[in-house]
């Protein structure tokens, strides 16, 4: 199990004292010294089931500098996108947990990361 973390994220310091307070071995990744390639951010896309737009943070001030929630939402734009994550990992939704059974989850919630335990 690993789980992209940044450290001064509230939600990735719950989700690691979850981890602790199960007893779960996992590996620390944080994602914004040990940026994420293209190929590993669609190798996660795929574990989560999801694509680029949903785990990615509009709010930053990156987002909104690079203008993305104007950018198309499809197939077309989706490596668009995937580049805009890997050259600006603070865009990336946190924590991601990738679970021992090959899938991930984005662990904003207790029960997330629950799930992804139970994975």
């Amino acid at each position: 199990m690993e789980i992209w973390i940044n450290p001064a994220c509230s939600k990735c310091r719950s989700a690691i004292s979850l981890l602790d307070a199960e007893g779960a071995e996992y590996t620390v990744r944080r994602y914004l010294e040990d940026v994420p390639s293209e190929d590993e951010i669609r190798a996660v896309l795929e574990r989560l089931n999801l694509e680029p737009w949903d785990i990615t943070r509009t709010g930053e001030a990156e987002a909104k500098e690079l203008g993305l929630k104007d950018w198309p939402k499809d197939d077309s734009a989706r490596d668009r996108w995937i580049k805009a994550l890997s050259e600006y990992p603070k865009l990336i939704q946190r924590p991601i947990i990738t679970a021992d059974d090959g899938t991930a989850v984005v662990g904003r919630t207790e029960d997330a990361v629950r799930d992804a335990l139970s994975r």
